[in-house]
């Protein structure tokens, strides 16, 4: 029996019970008057009366449907609202377009116990000076250049659901001693295609330990290029990324932008890997020679809150993707061009304590190889290194969301490939930093 016959049974009964008594109370008031009257008149009044109380019944019937239907009506049911989770308010102007803006008020401070220059104070492990020669240790440093500001913003394009989207992020990290306004981010994407600047296609940061210094460390690189970009998705798990991408590199005459590809595949729902390709024509007056690189990056969640994130290069002839790399290519005095060439690599473990601390280990190691000819051909050949190394151990810690504090140590080396006068060719970067960050 289903929802409404068990409403509508005791209706029905009900009127059935009220129908018959009024049935019988008006036969019964039939039999009463016929006795008082002739066969006749009798008869008479009786048809009368029985076509009144006929329609009285009728009246009376039709009253109880009508109730009926009203007790028995479908209740409508509200539905049970669900929860959804807080979204970042939306601004939006007349043409429609939609924008939020976002950013950070970042302020760095570095303790430099052994090397180091006086005019920066983040990462530049490939230029510390060699024992002896000048360094700047034993000296406090501090700046809020890394103070971010950006924009991501929406807006529909034409008929269906599709929309022209972008970003527009900045930062104080311009010029030589970086206090000056530059352009991280700024570029459009509409459906597979990309245009502007953003993460190099080759260099991406996915891959690298998290650290308290704004410009990673050896073995990493957080280079953003102008770029036109298209990707291609296979299958919810694997797509390829293809680039040409202006890669900025000052030491030569550029006639070609660079070629890229990536190709990243989730292995599982904690593994995750990227293979990628490059590819660039480097001139120096109109002597040419082709670089190239290949990288392979992994990010594997070991168990939940413990994550180990590994990056790969070898490089030819290019220094412009990979950071505090040795000049790609440099001219000998008989016009022949001479590259170099390395590998790279860094791995870092990074393990959430709870939802407020976690911590980082990190390695990262540069390995250059070039020719007497290169070095010889070097203007300071002192420069030219032969190998580096960081090793660094940090902490972050935030009692609230939108404030993150970090505290970092590291320690680092460079071998150069020709000794300094004083016969040095080692030199150290021995520091710790802290960072404090306002998100909004």
């Amino acid at each position: 029996m289903n929802t409404t016959q068990l409403f509508n049974q005791p209706l029905i009964t009900f009127k059935r019970t009220v129908l018959m008594s009024m049935m019988a109370m008006s036969l019964g008031g039939i039999s009463l008057s016929s006795q008082a009257q002739t066969p006749a008149q009798s008869n008479q009044q009786e048809i009368e009366q029985l076509r009144q109380e006929v329609q009285a019944l009728r009246a009376l019937v039709e009253q109880q449907q009508a109730q009926t239907a009203t007790v028995i009506a479908p209740v409508a049911i509200a539905p049970i609202p669900v929860s959804t989770p807080a979204t970042k308010p939306v601004m939006k102007i007349a043409s429609g377009a939609e924008f939020n803006l976002y950013g950070n008020i970042r302020a760095d401070a570095s303790y430099q116990a052994e090397g180091g220059s006086a005019t920066r104070m983040y990462n530049q492990i490939n230029t510390v000076p060699l024992e002896g020669t000048g360094e700047r240790s034993d000296e406090f440093k501090s700046t809020l250049s890394a103070t971010r500001l950006g924009m991501d913003f929406k807006t529909p394009v034409g008929a269906g659901d599709k929309a022209l989207s972008g970003k527009i992020e900045v930062d104080f990290l311009g010029g030589a001693s970086f206090d000056n306004l530059r352009i991280r981010h700024a570029y459009i994407s509409y459906a597979n295609w990309l245009i502007g600047q953003t993460w190099s296609n080759f260099a991406v940061p996915d891959y690298i330990p998290e650290t308290v210094d704004a410009l990673v460390y050896a073995g990493g690189s957080i280079k953003r290029t102008p770029q036109v970009r298209h990707t291609s998705t296979f299958s919810p798990a694997t797509n390829l990324v293809l680039a040409v991408e202006d890669p900025k590199d000052g030491s030569i005459k550029q006639r070609l932008p660079a070629l890229t590809a990536r190709l990243n595949h989730k292995l599982a729902d904690n593994f995750m890997v990227s293979a990628r390709a490059m590819g660039h024509e480097k001139r120096i007056n109109e002597d040419e020679k082709t670089a190239w690189g290949l990288g392979l990056g992994a990010k594997y969640d070991l168990v939940p809150g413990t994550t180990l994130k590994a990056d790969y290069y070898h490089v030819k002839g290019d220094s412009s993707f990979v950071s505090y790399a040795n000049p790609g290519v440099i001219a000998a005095t008989n016009g022949d061009l001479l590259q170099s060439e390395f590998d790279s690599i860094s791995v870092g473990l990074t393990q959430q304590f709870n939802e407020k601390l976690r911590g980082t280990l990190g390695y990262g190691y540069m390995n250059f190889d070039q020719s007497n000819a290169y070095i010889a051909a070097s203007a300071n050949p002192t420069a030219i290194n032969k190998d580096l190394w960081q090793a660094w151990a940090n902490v972050f810690y935030s009692p609230t969301k939108p404030l993150s504090f970090g505290l970092e140590y590291v320690y680092g080396e460079r071998e150069a490939v020709v000794a300094a006068p004083n016969g040095s060719t080692k030199g150290e970067d021995n520091r710790v930093n802290a960072v404090a960050i306002y998100s909004f």
